[in-house]
């Protein structure tokens, strides 16, 4: 396992990992929070992601197929397709050092200056642990997005979310929980995720 040198990165990339590693087969085909995507789909999405980000900060190749258009099929199992992608995306942001002068990201605004180097680690770290929710609750696991990851992924959530509303992210959920009381109730509601979703019929 290729660790990024970032805890917060590290810390989603493993809740994302610890969860694919226990979605069946038999569950690649159901519903998830992501309204228009099943367990597969969002599998896809999120390793997309993180080899679209490893790819911006590297120049090296990103996803073969569009993240945002993924059709579900996976050729192997979840963990085969999460941990290329995984350590990629770790491997790239070990380059990454506070300060940095630019940091490039794959969705507006493209490029974060060296004060907001953290909030690009923040941003892949966010990706991967909602995907990570997502995945738990639509495959009956213990969600891994704890209270204080979910405080700590805020401020990226705050930053980045509303340019990228309605392409990346719903419309936020309101009223929100108190991000004090609710850290992980606050995040997801702002991503436009209830935290009480249960699959169809369960």
């Amino acid at each position: 396992m290729t660790a990024s040198k970032w805890d917060l990165l590290d810390q989603a990339y493993e809740a994302l990992r610890s969860v694919a590693a226990a979605v069946p087969a038999a569950a690649l085909g159901a519903p998830t929070p992501c309204e228009q995507w099943n367990v597969g789909q969002v599998l896809q999405h999120a390793a997309g992601d993180q080899l679209a980000y490893a790819g911006r900060l590297t120049g090296g190749p990103g996803p073969a197929e569009d993240p945002f258009a993924p059709t579900g099929t996976l050729a192997g199992s979840p963990v085969e397709l999460l941990e290329p992608a995984l350590a990629a995306g770790a491997e790239a942001f070990a380059g990454v050092l506070p300060g940095t002068a630019e940091v490039a990201v794959p969705l507006p605004p493209f490029t974060l200056d060296a004060e907001t180097a953290v909030a690009a680690v923040a941003a892949a770290a966010l990706d991967a642990a909602v995907h990570a929710w997502d995945l738990a609750v639509a495959t009956g696991q213990t969600s891994p997005l704890t209270p204080a990851l979910a405080a700590a992924l805020s401020p990226a959530a705050r930053l980045l979310a509303e340019p990228l509303r309605g392409f990346a992210y719903a419309p936020a959920l309101a009223p929100a929980p108190d991000p004090d009381a609710d850290p992980v109730g606050a995040l997801l509601a702002f991503l436009g995720r209830r935290s009480d979703w249960t699959p169809p019929g369960a």
